[in-house]
């Protein structure tokens, strides 16, 4: 991954984001995160769509779901447990996420969701292995909603092949949120 790669990440996210073809596709919202965990450092972007179901709708409050298709880069920082030997790997992820959060989709929520990702490479740091590039990605987060649409939002992150292949020692990330509606 080139030292330009973020915003080069970045742009092509914006310019999907702001195409025609985003409206097209229904897309409801673009959204940059940044993480850290294992010696791992990731950027990520994101592209999002309402479900368009709502669940257990009581007190002004409502279950409600959205499609989360995000591109990252990772950079590991001791790769094959050697501090300062980097490791770069990118991922293309797929997760349907369930939000709980107010009728107005305003204010403070709470969400988790369980996806599917594909590793550029077999991930290798810090003492912890992936032996397969196909992994699960599981996240618990809360965040808040502004009235201008703006969601900033933080999140325990796992990844895991869920036992299909040793060794699947499991990274974990703590990842800041910025979301942005269309």
């Amino acid at each position: 991954m080139p030292h330009r790669f973020p915003a080069v990440l970045f742009s092509t996210f914006a310019l999907l984001a702001g195409a025609p073809s985003a409206h097209a596709l229904d897309l409801h919202g673009a959204s940059i995160e940044t993480a850290s965990g294992n010696d791992t450092r990731m950027l990520r972007v994101g592209l999002q769509r309402d479900i368009g179901r709502t669940w257990f709708r009581s007190g002004g409050r409502h279950l409600g779901a959205y499609w989360d298709l995000t591109l990252a880069g990772w950079r590991g920082d001791a790769y094959r447990d050697h501090p300062g030997v980097r490791q770069n790997l990118t991922d293309l992820g797929l997760t349907p996420v369930f939000r709980y959060r107010r009728d107005d989709r305003l204010g403070w929520y709470g969400e988790a969701g369980i996806g599917v990702h594909h590793l550029s490479g077999h991930y290798d740091n810090g003492g912890e292995q992936l032996s397969t590039r196909f992994q699960f990605g599981d996240h618990l987060g809360a965040g808040y909603v502004f009235a201008n649409g703006l969601d900033l939002g933080v999140k325990f992150q796992h990844f895991s092949n869920g036992g299909v292949k040793e060794p699947n020692g499991g990274v974990n990330f703590l990842v800041l949120k910025a979301g942005f509606p269309f």
